[in-house]
């Protein structure tokens, strides 16, 4: 698995604070930060894809690092088995 989850984060990250912070584990494919729909609003969680699943593993030791203020949680992501229609 090359991809996790990340929730906690602050509401005022941005995509390039949240692709560094997880640069260190290794190279990073895509960072998501999950906003509502309707408001734009970031909803304080998202996702990072890595190139492999040893940087993955590596991110995984970052779980309650502090991002602006924030403990982090950091997991695997699960696949999605909904489908949006």
């Amino acid at each position: 698995m090359k991809k996790i989850y990340v929730g906690n984060l602050p509401y005022r990250v941005t995509k390039d604070e949240f692709t560094a912070f997880f640069s260190s584990c290794g190279t990073v494919e895509d960072a998501h930060l999950v906003s509502d729909r309707q408001t734009g609003r970031a909803k304080g969680f998202g996702f990072v894809t890595f190139d492999s699943s040893d940087a993955a593993q590596a991110a995984l030791k970052l779980n309650g690092q502090e991002l602006q203020g924030r403990a982090i949680r950091i997991d695997l992501a699960r696949e999605s088995t909904s489908t949006r229609g």
